[in-house]
């Protein structure tokens, strides 16, 4: 009990009654229950501390949901405003957009998702028949280059055989005649194979390995026709690289043999070298041929296009270089002066 409290209590008691136990007992109730007020007290006072801070806590949590629900609808707000090209919901006479509350929003957004399920089934379909039809193109080509190159064969062998049984019989202009019906045989069985080629250069999963290109460029330089008056040199190392060695030498041996063959100076070079672009290789295959004018800068990518006036080209060639190159991931392109040359520029991811 506090003193000055019981000094009071006690102020008014005789003598006798202040020493009784009977007093004693009474005002060690009254201490007794003061003492229990402040522990209710203290009790209480926690109990509402603590539940003020739940309180607290539970409104910042209330709160943040609360950001957080407002983000999505905002986002998904955005989202229909992107699916949809038009205004939703207009007022009458109003040119103002509206706002739409939770419930049009939601379902807005339901129809769409619909609608993008039914696209996607559309989609998968779609690449379904795209499949089959390429499997089908793809089928095709070879029956036909099949087809096409068995009467070819005899063809060739028919005007051997004529060749070399009359050949007391026939004249020069004849010889000559049987000659250029070979060229044209070869051409065609040539073009046949190019076509064989554009068309299953993507449908084949060839495997990549490491490839060294100092050694592939040198097995194609030894390869190839090199007349005595064109020198064709590799200007720096070239990188190895992870690639498929088939159509990685379709790519260097289709622009390397173009620059020979087609060179027309009478001290032709072809320059092959290699730059380091970070992410990607940069290779290029230089001559002084005879060049190539901007306006068919891109046409000879096409497939069955050609510059070539003496019509021994099948316009094949670069179409695979580039369809090649496409499926790797780079870029080919050129730098020409009819007076000069050209520079044939390509990528490969490293």
């Amino acid at each position: 009990m506090h003193s000055l409290l019981k000094r009071q209590i006690r102020k008014f008691l005789n003598s006798d009654l202040d020493r009784s136990e009977e007093i004693s007992e009474f005002l060690k109730a009254i201490d007794r229950s003061y003492q229990n007020y402040d522990e209710q007290f203290t009790m209480l006072q926690r109990a509402m501390s603590i539940s003020s801070q739940e309180l607290f806590e539970a409104n910042r949590r209330l709160q943040k949901e609360a950001e957080e629900q407002k983000k999505v609808i905002n986002s998904l707000t955005d989202a229909t405003k992107v699916l949809q090209s038009i205004t939703i919901k207009h007022g009458e006479g109003d040119d103002n957009e509206k706002k739409l509350t939770g419930i049009e929003l939601a379902g807005l957004i339901e129809e769409q998702a619909s609608q993008i399920a039914e696209i996607e089934k559309h989609r998968e379909v779609l690449l379904q028949n795209l499949e089959k039809s390429n499997k089908e193109l793809n089928d095709y080509a070879h029956v036909v280059s099949h087809d096409l190159k068995s009467p070819l064969r005899s063809m060739n062998a028919l005007i051997n055989w004529i060749k070399e049984d009359y050949a007391t019989v026939l004249d020069e202009q004849a010889q000559n005649t049987f000659d250029m019906l070979l060229k044209k045989v070869d051409k065609m069985d040539h073009l046949i194979n190019g076509i064989l080629k554009h068309a299953s250069i993507d449908k084949v999963n060839y495997q990549k390995k490491e490839i060294d290109l100092n050694v592939l460029v040198q097995d194609i330089i030894d390869i190839v026709y090199i007349p005595e008056h064109i020198e064709v040199t590799i200007i720096n190392s070239l990188p190895t690289i992870e690639c498929n060695k088939f159509r990685t030498q379709q790519v260097f041996q289709n622009l390397i043999s173009n620059a020979i063959k087609y060179n027309d100076k009478e001290k032709g070079w072809v320059k092959i070298s290699c730059t380091d672009q970070e992410s990607y290789w940069q290779f290029e295959i230089a001559d002084n041929g005879p060049g190539i004018s901007k306006q068919y800068h891109n046409k000879i990518f096409q497939i069955f296009q050609t510059l070539d006036s003496k019509k021994e080209s099948t316009g094949v060639g670069l179409s695979i270089v580039k369809k090649v190159v496409d499926l790797c991931g780079g870029k080919i392109w050129l730098d020409s002066d009819e007076t000069v040359g050209t520079t044939f520029y390509f990528t490969f991811k490293k």
